[in-house]
């Protein structure tokens, strides 16, 4: 039988004692935990600490290679703001024109220049860049520039002309005559070598504070109260953005698009943006705000000028208006302001509506920030977009002069010259002469192409002053604009009859034997020549005329008494005149030489010519006059110093004889052209028609053309119909001026007897009147066997 648990027996009070009921311990435990959290484990707390540490680390890292990162990008900012900050091509300049009583300028040719200069026939030439005209004057506001010569300050002043010719030039500001003035040299091209982009250069402060305004208002509103970042602009941005749907608005400031374009590529990418973003506080900290305007508005894109890039206001403002930028008007500048957003989008060109409202949202803008008037608004909104007449150049590509101007720099500096940043060259061209020079080549090899039925013919024309030997034009092909073959300067072709003058300006240095009515045989002569070949000269016509002067043997270009006359005085001395007048290589002695056996370019002629149109003074020819680095110190300074290499009187003489050529000879067609005017010039031709040519000057130009066939085949060419028609075509763009022949000392008015050439006295009856060397007529009393002319005395009573 179970015994029944005794729970008064001793200890049973101890053991309920020790043994709480489980609910309680639970309730025990349980405050015990809550007034003291079991600890964690040491390796739970290690790993955090290791963590922090490490996150810290790498957050010192990160900024230290941020540091680095930023010092280098400084670095390379520096390099790039503070040396030289674009490649700038080489400038090349026309001659400036020069302005002086006396002038060989016209009314005309003046108006021409200041168009090509991008003045404006305003009427009043109230600011630089205008001019006004009037009947036989012309007031020009001319511009401040940097010339050859240094600066040159705005001048208002009035020029007038008689006679082809400036006669007095007045300053405006006070109505003192001047003795001289320059306008700015019509810049040419600009050489880029192994790029495409093209920029001239605006210091800050040549860019106009307009301009500048409209600029900061329609980009970048903020610009000069952030510092290289704008937050509330990128935040305008975004939710622009977030509305649109699209990008509709870009957030960067002015300093990021220049860090973009200037370091950066287009890319759309993270690390590209936080490249500009930390690019831009540096420019911002590193540079004033007007170097960084300065930066953008010559680096910015504007555009293309065919496969080169537009950079930059300053020729952005050419490109389109052929103004400078410091002469647009609020409505070109609002016009340029708004292309930067878009210049192939907003191309005024191509899309003119569209750039004519981006123009204007730019001029409502300018009016909400009270930068314009309303007035001002209307008026510029009402413009239309002035672009620059589209058969205006803005590069004058001509090919035949630029390599004359590569090689005598490249002579003189070596092939890469053209490479230095910045150059300047002032090259001798004249833009009208050349104008007139492609104008008259092109359009009359074009009639004669048509009229012969001969595609094969080709030309080339010089054109050289006539008083210091500079280049004023070159065209080296029938197509003025071709790259290739430059026969101006490299075709070498048979003179002909251009070589005769030498010869007879050779006889004329010995007044005691000859003067211009010495006879010369004309009757059939047979030569051997050094080979032991004979050779038998003809006429032009094949006849004789048993004898004729020397000046009409010139006059109408006779073979025979020319050979005859040249055999009299010797191959040597005439070789000599060419030597002194300019030939630079070896002639062999020929009797053919006489008749222009000799081969020549077109230049090489315009060099010989040129020393017997300057009264016989010699100095090369040359195509550039001033050379400047871009610091402006001068590389060169071309001097025309010359030098008396033939005598002045027989010089003299021969031109003379060379105005009797157009007077009544070879050339006499221009005297129908030009009645009024006197011109001195020679035709040549070559066996079988081959060649033509002409060499003429008047009293500023010396111009040499040529005619034929690449292949020297036989053409059918004569001086007088193929080469002459195209210097008759440059004088009618160029209008001539009449020569004047000034007199040395010793030429006096002569009088020799008609069949003999013996001088007598001038009143004989058979003497005929000319001008002569003193010693060639030292003022007879006789008349060699003839009879005297009677008086009226005489006549009357038959005495």
């Amino acid at each position: 039988m179970a015994k029944t648990p005794n729970n008064n027996a001793p200890g049973a009070e101890t053991k309920r004692k020790r043994a709480p009921s489980t609910s309680k311990a639970k309730a025990k435990t349980g405050t015990r935990a809550k007034a003291k959290p079991k600890p964690k484990p040491a390796a739970q707390r290690s790993w955090w600490r290791r963590a922090a540490l490490m996150m810290g680390k790498l957050a010192l890292v990160g900024l230290a290679v941020v540091a680095l990162y930023g010092l280098y990008l400084d670095t390379q900012i520096a390099r790039k703001f503070e040396g030289q900050r674009w490649y700038l091509p080489a400038q090349v300049f026309a001659r400036p024109m020069s302005l002086y009583p006396g002038a060989p300028v016209t009314h005309m040719q003046l108006k021409q220049e200041l168009a090509l200069l991008g003045y404006r026939n305003t009427g009043t030439a109230a600011s630089e860049g205008e001019f006004a005209v009037a009947v036989g004057r012309i007031e020009i506001y001319r511009r401040a520039f940097d010339g050859p010569n240094g600066y040159e300050s705005p001048m208002r002043v009035m020029v007038h002309f008689s006679e082809n010719r400036v006669t007095r030039l007045v300053r405006s500001s006070d109505s003192r005559d001047l003795g001289f003035l320059q306008l700015e040299p019509l810049l040419l091209d600009r050489i880029i070598t192994g790029n495409t982009e093209d920029r001239l250069f605006v210091p800050r402060e040549g860019i106009p504070e307009s301009l500048v305004s409209a600029l900061l208002r329609t980009e970048d509103n903020q610009f000069y109260q952030h510092h290289g970042l704008s937050f509330t602009g990128i935040a305008r941005a975004a939710l622009a953005n977030l509305k649109a749907g699209r990008t509709v608005q870009g957030g960067s400031t002015l300093t990021q698009q220049l860090a973009k374009n200037f370091f950066l590529t287009r890319d759309r990418t993270l690390v590209r943006k936080a490249n500009e973003a930390l690019m831009a506080l540096i420019i911002d900290a590193r540079y004033s705000k007007d170097e960084i305007l300065e930066a953008y508005l010559n680096e910015v894109y504007m555009g293309q000028d065919g496969k080169i890039a537009i950079h930059g206001v300053g020729l952005a403002a050419w490109h389109y208006f052929g103004t400078p930028l410091d002469e647009l008007n609020l409505a070109q500048q609002a016009l340029l302001v708004a292309m930067i957003k878009g210049p192939s989008y907003y191309n005024p060109w191509r899309y003119p509506e569209r750039a004519m409202q981006r123009r204007d949202l730019v001029l409502k803008l300018m009016i909400e920030e009270g930068l314009i008037s309303p007035r001002q608004y209307s008026t510029y909104t009402q413009m239309d977009l002035a672009l620059r007449d589209p058969n205006w150049r803005q590069r004058h590509k001509l090919p035949a002069f630029r390599t004359m101007m590569q090689r005598e720099l490249a002579q003189r500096f070596g092939d890469n010259i053209l490479n230095q940043s910045g150059l300047k060259v002032y090259t001798t061209l004249d833009p009208l002469a050349q104008r007139a020079a492609e104008k008259a080549v092109e359009q009359g090899m074009a009639q004669m192409v048509r009229d012969r039925k001969d595609d094969k013919l080709q030309a080339a024309m010089v054109v050289v002053d006539r008083y210091n030997g500079g280049v004023l034009a070159l065209v080296g092909d029938r197509d003025p604009s071709y790259l290739g073959f430059n026969r101006a300067l490299d075709a070498r072709r048979p003179v002909g009859s251009l070589l005769k003058p030498f010869v007879y300006e050779t006889a004329l240095e010995a007044p005691q034997q000859f003067s211009l009515a010495t006879p010369l045989k004309d009757e059939p002569i047979s030569l051997k020549s050094g080979g032991g070949q004979v050779w038998s000269p003809q006429n032009v016509d094949k006849k004789f005329r048993g004898q004729a002067s020397l000046l009409d043997s010139l006059v109408y270009s006779y073979n025979v008494p020319t050979v005859n006359l040249g055999m009299a005085i010797g191959l040597e001395p005439v070789i000599s005149t060419l030597r002194k007048s300019g030939w630079p290589d070896r002639i062999t002695p020929n009797p053919a030489l006489l008749l222009g056996a000799l081969d020549a370019s077109p230049l090489q002629v315009a060099q010989l010519y040129q020393t017997l149109a300057d009264s016989g003074r010699y100095r090369p020819v040359y195509a550039i006059g001033h050379v400047l680095n871009k610091e402006g110190e001068r590389l060169v300074e071309q001097k025309s110093t010359s030098e008396q290499v033939l005598s002045p009187q027989a010089t003299w003489l021969t031109n003379y004889a060379m105005t009797q050529v157009v007077e009544r000879g070879t050339a006499r067609r221009l005297k129908q052209q030009f009645p009024h005017t006197t011109l001195a010039g020679k035709t040549g031709t070559t066996t079988a028609g081959r060649d033509a040519w002409y060499a003429g000057f008047d009293d500023r130009d010396v111009v040499v053309t040529w005619v034929g066939r690449d292949d020297n085949s036989d053409a059918g060419l004569y001086g007088s119909s193929a080469a002459l028609p195209l210097y008759q075509r440059y004088l009618d763009e160029r209008e001539p001026l009449s020569l004047v022949l000034t007199r040395p000392g010793n030429i006096v008015n002569g009088h020799f007897q008609t069949a003999s050439g013996v001088p007598v006295a001038s009143d004989c009856i058979d003497a005929v009147a000319l001008p002569a060397d003193a010693a060639s007529w030292p003022d007879p009393r006789g008349c060699q066997g003839g009879e005297r002319a009677k008086n009226w005395l005489e006549r009357i009573f038959s005495f």
